[in-house]
Parts: structure tokens; C-alpha cells; sequence
């Protein structure tokens, strides 16, 4: 994958990538692709033979936000980066990690990560020749645009980090990518993780067929509508979408209840379904939605999902399954994933550390990412190789 272009370009300055607290565990993987790549590379390479720590050990810089008894913190990073470009990755959703706060443990939060984010930002001090972030789920993109008198979350922290130094901003499957609008003069890409999907699914799932007569691609609701047809497309397959009707008279646990999820599409019985989503945060609409689709009388039902938060813990998602209202859910690696969730023979993780290597490894080439953008031929090629073992089988 790393060598799917003629990577004659000069890099635009030393690579550097750095993993913050809570993003090692991808970090390190996507660090390994880069070592592994490049080694390959630079002996057939002349650009890379002669350019000087093209090929190194790691790619890593070696930081750490150590915290005062107050809770205070400091970024510092451990080697220099006078001119490197720079990578950092962020997992603003891993609430695995925690500090001490007058001696009293406290859960690492979004705001926290982004934080830190900023101190090591901080740290760098301009020094480097370019800054790019990787936070694949956008800080607060949930709080994306204003109804009434609200702050606009998102689009203040994307400004903050600009005017901080960063240069490009790079995440995965934006709430609304319209967000980007605040920071207009700055790169910023959402990428998705389709063709990641679709080569999960196969693996996963070697009986399903994929064709208009056995399969469908559903949108929880008309947000998610745009995802969905472009899946639909690229697979060739029909498009359905479910509308929630919300109870405005009242406010529960900071929004309007869904009184129910109803129905728009061709009719699913007898047909796989892929619930596509950005994300499951309690798993309310999509469990909904699953319950709906297996009372339509539809065979397996699937759910994609960029980023799995499962606010509400993973027991209703037990349950459904046990009852044949789920038959498995894919989410990516993108942000942490719990133990519990690792376990769990309906899960399968979507791995994305080898597709976010190729990011860095394009852009620090200052090579087009627009092909990594659009994966149409990438998902045709899993595709053609899936039906032709299934041919092979039969």
C-alpha cells in the first residue's frame, strides 16, 4: 500500500509523528508502516538514499505532559524538532486514562486531551517547519453550529489551534464538515473509512452478496443521508433512511426524546443491511433502527460505524444480539476501544493505522491526497477479489 505511487518527491522536511497520551497504542502501528515502507524504499530510492534520516529506526517523538498536584500540566518533548514536519495524533475520546487531582483520581475528558494537545503545540514553540494535527473524532463537533445562545465549540478550538501555528488539520468522518468554514484559509480534510468497511464485511461476513437483490445501505436519519448514498453508489446497491419524530415539548438529558423512527425505502425483507453512521454514542438510534429493520423481516443487519463511543455500556447491544436483532457491528480503532468491546464475537474492529500511514506518508512527499479522498477504485478492487474467490468456491 505504501508503494502504490513513485514517490520521487523530496519531503518537505524530516518526519516526525507524535502520539499523545492515549494515542500510542495506533500511533505505534502507524509508525511501524512508515519504518517498514521506508526502509523498502530507500534501497531502490535514490531521493531517499540521499536524504538524510529518511530511513530511521522511528518516526516517533517522544513526549509527555507531566501534571502538578494542583492538576496543572506542562508539555515537553524529549528531542528536537527544529524543522521537521510534524504529525500529532490525539485521541480526544479516550476516557481510559486519568491524573491525579489533590491526591483524587480524575478520568481524562475531551477538553483534557485537547489540552494537552495545545502544551505540546506549545512546546514546539514554531520550531518546526509544519504542524499537522490528526484528530481523527474533531474536538466538540457535536457542538458544530448554534441554535439560540450557544457557543460554538468546534469551530473555537479549530481557530485556537490555527492561530497556535497548526497548518492542517486532518480528521475522519466530520459530524458536519461544514465546520471547517472557521478556519477557511487552513488545510483541513475529513477522510472516511468506507473501503476499510467493506474490507472488514467480507472478511467477516464471506456468505453475504453484494447486489441490489440482497442488499441495502440505511441512514439512521436524513443527516446521514449524503454517507449513506455515496456507499450505495460505490456498491451499486438501493438507499433507505429512517426519520426520528421528537417529542419538542420537552428535554431529556439535554435534548428532544425520539418518539419513534419511521421509514423510507423500498421494501427490505429477505436483504442484508449496513446501518451506516459517523457515530454510536449510546446506541439509542441505532438499536431503534435494527429493531425496525429485523420487524420488516430483513435477513442480517449490519452496522458501520466510524467511531463506537457506547456511552450506555455494551448491554443492550448484548441483548439484541442474543435475540437476532444485530448480527454484528464494525467500528474502527480510530479512538479507544474498551476490552469489554474487543470481546464481544458480534464486534469486529475496523484497523485504519495503515490507511492514516499512507496520509503522512503522502503528505510529507507534498504529494495529492484527493485518490485517498475517494477510495471508488480501492473498494472495486476488494470487491472483484471477493466475488472472484466466492466464483472460485462454487
Amino acid at each position: 500500500m505504501g508503494e502504490e505511487k513513485n514517490f520521487g518527491m523530496l519531503p518537505v522536511g524530516p518526519l516526525g509523528v507524535i502520539a499523545l497520551d492515549g494515542c500510542q497504542e495506533l500511533g505505534s502501528k502507524v509508525d511501524k508502516y512508515l519504518v517498514e515502507w521506508r526502509k523498502e524504499r530507500g534501497q531502490n530510492n535514490p531521493i531517499a538514499m540521499t536524504y538524510e534520516g529518511y530511513d530511521r529506526e522511528s518516526y516517533l517523538v517522544e513526549t509527555k505532559v507531566p501534571r502538578f498536584g494542583s492538576g496543572e500540566g506542562k508539555g515537553v518533548i524529549e528531542t528536537t524538532v527544529r524543522g521537521d514536519d510534524l504529525y500529532i495524533m490525539v485521541d480526544v475520546c479516550n476516557y481510559s486514562l486519568t491524573y491525579s487531582l489533590r491526591g483524587k483520581k480524575n478520568h481524562m475528558s475531551p477538553d483534557d486531551h485537547f489540552q494537552n494537545l495545545k502544551r505540546i503545540i506549545a512546546a514546539v514553540g514554531g520550531k518546526a517547519r509544519k504542524i499537522t494535527v490528526i484528530m481523527p473524532f474533531l474536538y466538540e463537533s457535536r457542538q458544530h453550529k448554534r441554535n439560540g445562545r450557544e457557543s460554538l465549540d468546534c469551530a473555537l478550538g479549530l481557530q485556537e489551534l490555527v492561530k497556535m501555528g497548526v497548518d492542517q488539520i486532518l480528521t475522519f468522518d466530520a459530524h458536519d464538515p461544514r465546520v471547517q468554514n472557521a478556519i477557511p484559509l487552513t488545510g483541513f480534510e475529513t477522510f472516511n473509512p468506507n473501503y476499510q468497511f467493506i474490507k472488514a464485511m467480507v472478511k467477516a461476513e464471506p456468505d453475504i452478496q453484494i447486489d441490489s437483490d440482497h442488499m441495502m445501505v440505511i441512514s439512521t436519519d436524513e443527516g446521514g443521508m449524503g454517507r449513506a448514498i455515496y456507499l450505495a453508489n460505490v456498491l451499486g446497491l438501493d438507499v433507505g433512511m429512517f426519520y426520528k419524530r421528537r417529542d419538542y415539548s420537552r428535554i431529556v438529558n439535554g435534548r428532544n426524546p425520539i418518539v419513534a423512527h419511521e421509514f423510507l425505502g423500498t421494501d427490505v425483507e429477505g436483504k442484508d443491511l449496513i446501518i451506516i453512521d459517523d457515530m454510536i454514542s449510546s446506541g439509542e438510534s441505532v438499536l431503534d433502527v435494527a429493531k425496525e429493520l429485523k420487524r420488516r423481516k430483513a435477513r442480517k443487519v449490519f452496522v458501520c460505524s466510524t467511531f463506537g463511543l457506547f456511552t450506555n455500556g455494551l448491554n443492550k447491544f448484548d441483548e439484541y444480539h442474543q435475540n437476532g436483532l444485530i448480527d454484528r457491528i464494525f467500528t474502527t480503532n480510530l479512538i479507544y476501544q474498551t476490552p469489554e468491546l474487543l470481546s464481544r464475537p458480534y464486534y469486529t474492529s475496523v484497523d485504519m493505522s495503515k490507511y492514516i500511514a499512507l496520509i503522512i506518508d503522502y503528505l510529507n512527499h507534498g504529494m495529492s491526497v484527493s485518490g485517498l479522498l475517494n477510495p471508488v477504485d480501492r473498494i472495486n478492487k476488494c470487491l472483484d477479489k471477493f466475488k472472484a474467490e466466492k466464483n472460485k468456491e462454487n
